[in-house]
């Protein structure tokens, strides 16, 4: 196995403000990486996210979903069938903890995943309780993690289901593209209907833009409309393309240990800041609102203080005109 690496003083200085207001707050969220479109980013980011919250010193565990295991390689995990993985534990043939392997990040474990797993899509068919079998498998070790974060598979199947009926929120990664935005509808509707039967308190965590390049016309329309259908949800940090956030899973290692300086380090530590600002928004509880000063009451004037009102007589003086027959007289004389 590979030794246990530590971040730099330096880099751990980066994240103390955060770390130190975390704390203990919202133990064992649950944050699926979801997105039923292929190639949009979503392992890279549950291993830099996992790996980015784990340098905090923040307890985290990455529970690979996918039967592709590329998380479990993009740790540094060599393909071992004989190693208890996600397959055994979603089959009920092995306890969560048993299978919990230690990774070259402090804080951070694995539960790995091994190409068996596609296999749990047919036979949980018939089982009881199917789409709890993830939920029901971690509950026992939430307490020991602030967050569990699941790479699920590109596909609305029984294994993305499982990880979306056990999760507390579920990532978007998708690219700032056209293609994404249609295929979205698709999860967005799925996550409803979950909220609807399986699971009432499933929630969107946040929208981030992978691959993102802000140069061109096309990626600032996409977040434009992105921005105006999600609002606050869609992600503030996006993340770039990068050469160095490509080569580290050939390493076996998350951005961060392969180049820390990298752009697309440095773009999954604001990720995970901003993650962590969420939860301890979350977990904190809402201010009391402060008093409304009460006006001061106006003193009611005394009888003495009170004048009469003074009425003003206009009195009109007309002139009364002369009779009718007094003029017809003078007339007739004229």
């Amino acid at each position: 196995m590979h030794s246990r690496l530590r971040l730099s003083p330096a880099r751990r200085l980066a994240y103390s403000e955060f770390a130190s207001r975390f704390s203990a707050l919202d133990m064992g969220r649950v944050i699926a990486v979801a997105n039923q479109k292929g190639g949009v980013g979503k392992t890279t980011t549950a291993i830099n996210l996992a790996a980015s919250l784990a340098a905090a010193e923040v307890p985290t565990l990455l529970l690979d979903c996918d039967p592709q295991s590329n998380s479990t390689s993009g740790l540094g995990f060599a393909r071992d069938a004989e190693r208890l993985n996600t397959y055994d534990v979603l089959m009920g043939t092995a306890a969560a903890a048993d299978a919990l392997q230690p990774t070259a990040v402090e804080t951070l474990w694995a539960i790995p995943a091994h190409k068996n797993l596609i296999g749990a899509n047919i036979e949980l068919v018939p089982a009881e309780r199917r789409e709890y079998r993830l939920r029901d498998a971690i509950a026992p070790i939430r307490d020991r993690f602030q967050f569990i974060v699941l790479d699920c598979p590109p596909a609305l199947d029984l294994l993305t289901l499982n990880a979306l009926v056990a999760a507390d929120s579920v990532l978007i990664p998708m690219q700032a593209e056209y293609f994404a935005l249609e295929g979205i509808s698709e999860l967005l509707d799925t996550m409803e209907r979950i909220r609807q039967g399986l699971n009432p308190g499933l929630e969107i965590e946040g929208v981030v833009l992978t691959m993102f390049d802000e140069r061109t016309n096309l990626a600032q329309q996409v977040a434009g409309e992105l921005r105006n259908f999600f609002g606050e949800k869609l992600c503030a940090a996006t993340i770039p393309r990068n050469v160095r956030l490509a080569e580290a899973p050939s390493h076996g290692k998350p951005a961060l240990l392969y180049d820390v300086r990298s752009k697309g380090a440095e773009s999954y530590i604001r990720l995970a800041k901003e993650i962590m600002d969420h939860a301890t928004c979350r977990a904190e509880p809402a201010p009391e609102p402060a008093p409304q000063p009460h006006p001061e009451p106006v003193p009611m004037p005394e009888p003495a203080d009170i004048q009469s009102a003074r009425v003003t007589t206009v009195e009109l003086q007309v002139e009364p005109s002369e009779p009718a027959e007094v003029v017809a007289e003078r007339g007739s004389s004229e």
